[in-house]
């Protein structure tokens, strides 16, 4: 399996790539609907990831990698728009106004933390099979790498816990699967020793996540 995945690693990015634009188109014709601010987090969600997986692959057309300036456009687009997984924990729990400001006002802080982390961080370039592309080195401040590691599990923690709520309260699991399996593929890669493949198996977990968040946002409208 390990060797089919490293033959095949690009090709199998640009699907992912193409799913995330199927899922945007999705997202937006579901925002069309009911101006939904849960679905427009959504729906940057999947823009973020479509950056970083399309930035990615286009390493393979270039022999130095990616301008580390344009690289560095996909750490920023992770930084600023993961943390609005909290908003949609909120909008899951059907928050009132008052709780929803405040929640906002606490993720528009970490998003500011983390495009600092993403604009401090040093690039180096990594080639794993025909794809080369920039990582965070090991001479990174300490505290970007912290605030990386916030911004990977201190969000997808959250979406699960508030994933279960949802399911018991809403009867539909939904957003705990799209966290837990997040998580699961995150995890997937250290567990089989796979660390190198690690950036690309927990794509495979981010398709899942953007899946299950579309199917909450469809019951969502219907309920609502």
């Amino acid at each position: 399996m390990r060797d089919f995945m490293l033959a095949n690693l690009a090709a199998m990015i640009w699907v992912i790539v193409a799913i995330e634009v199927i899922f945007g188109v999705l997202f937006v014709k579901e925002y069309q609907k009911g101006k939904s601010k849960m679905v427009l987090s959504m729906l940057l969600i999947d823009l973020g990831l479509f950056l970083d997986a399309l930035f990615i692959v286009l390493g393979v057309f270039t022999q130095n990698g990616l301008p580390e300036m344009v690289s560095r456009l996909r750490f920023v687009s992770h930084g600023v728009l993961i943390p609005l997984m909290f908003p949609i924990c909120g909008y899951g729990l059907k928050l009132g106004q008052k709780a929803m400001k405040i929640l906002w006002a606490a993720t528009f802080v970490i998003m500011v933390l983390g495009l600092a982390q993403s604009l401090a961080i040093h690039l180096e370039l990594r080639q794993l099979g025909t794809v080369l592309r920039h990582v965070s080195a090991d001479s990174s401040p300490a505290w970007a790498e912290g605030i990386s590691s916030l911004l990977s599990y201190g969000t997808v923690i959250p979406l699960i816990i508030v994933g279960i709520i949802v399911w018991v309260k809403q009867k539909t699991p939904h957003l705990f699967l799209s966290g837990f399996l997040m998580f699961a593929f995150s995890a997937l890669g250290p567990a089989t020793g796979n660390f190198d493949l690690i950036f690309f198996i927990s794509m495979i977990g981010e398709v899942f996540m953007v899946l299950f968040f579309y199917l909450y946002a469809r019951v969502r409208a219907k309920r609502d």
